[in-house]
């Protein structure tokens, strides 16, 4: 679908492996790459889900071209299972999920996630709840900074929060160059030319769009309608994403280190791992990709795959 590269397609597609008669989800369907992908891979079933209106509506024309093979949702891919159950699916063979904010999400500035182009700052992904506006302009001081610090790991969350509470006394900040511009005035630039209002932009969106309670509940839900041999691809593009993700399959892994031995806790026995990592480590995008696509730099991507239940022991009668 024109517009939206998917990143890191084959990788994504060699450890999803989709296969005829299977049920696939996309989580995250955006612009439709990984799901047109998908179903051209394989005489497959896709469900795909995005809280994004515009996201659904263009998919429209893709479930045209597969008819019957694709279902499209709207709604939260962290409330995955309600979504299904509704439609009678109650387990899934594989799914994949590309976390964050969609390419056409950034380069429509009238949705108010990029900082390159004047817009509302408004940083949904769905149609409803508090706007960047609504947090920019009523968050205190302290909060503000918080946020900006944990979400976007800015060090100069409180110099920026301050600068941002003065300003809004003046005037409400209600567009994104505005804000952009308050950043600019007080975090310097740096060697890596990365935009100095970059990090604060990311913290606001995160808080907006609740991204990282929704990827602990999308993980959750993942493993619970996987099923044995079903396998989960997770793409992610930041730190914060990514430590969510490696912490969730390791230990669903079984690979989380065990307690001291002088912690209680080591004296109960752990069941056997459910699950087995596909990736040893993040696998990372290709440098061909990376100079086609330079929005796919920072992507990071793991997997795992239930393991199949173990067959039931058997009874030999002698003869």
């Amino acid at each position: 679908m024109s517009g939206h590269a998917p990143v890191m397609l084959q990788e994504v597609l060699a450890h999803l492996a989709p296969r005829a008669g299977e049920i696939v989800l996309d989580g995250t369907f955006g612009g439709g790459g990984y799901t047109d992908a998908i179903l051209g891979a394989a005489d497959c079933t896709v469900w795909a889900i995005d809280r994004d209106p515009a996201a659904i509506e263009r998919g429209a024309a893709l479930a045209k071209r597969y008819p019957g093979r694709l279902h499209l949702l709207q709604g939260c891919f962290g409330d995955m299972v309600r979504l299904l159950a509704e439609r009678g699916v109650a387990a899934l063979d594989a799914i994949v999920l590309d976390l964050g904010v969609s390419s056409f999400q950034i380069d429509a500035a009238e949705r108010g996630f990029s900082f390159r182009a004047d817009g509302p700052l408004d940083m949904r992904m769905a149609a409803s709840g508090p706007t960047a506006a609504d947090l920019v302009n009523t968050l205190g001081e302290s909060e503000l900074a918080d946020t900006l610090y944990q979400l976007g790991e800015e060090r100069l969350s409180r110099r920026i929060a301050k600068s941002i509470a003065t300003a809004r006394k003046e005037a409400p900040i209600t567009t994104t160059l505005q804000l952009a511009e308050i950043i600019r005035r007080v975090v310097p630039a740096d060697r890596s030319g990365i935009d100095p209002a970059t990090r604060s932009f990311q913290a606001l969106r995160i808080r907006v769009n609740d991204e990282l309670g929704e990827i602990e509940r999308g993980l959750e839900a993942s493993a619970a309608l996987l099923a044995p041999g079903g396998r989960l691809v997770v793409v992610s593009f930041h730190s914060l994403e990514d430590r969510l993700v490696k912490r969730f399959m390791q230990a669903a892994a079984g690979r989380m280190p065990g307690p001291s031995r002088h912690d209680p806790a080591g004296l109960v026995e752990r069941g056997a791992a459910q699950f087995k990592l596909l990736t040893g480590g993040a696998e990372r995008p290709t440098a061909s990709e990376t100079r086609a696509n330079p929005r796919a730099r920072s992507a990071r991507l793991r997997a795992l795959t239930r393991l199949a239940p173990f067959p039931s022991p058997t009874t030999e009668t002698a003869p």
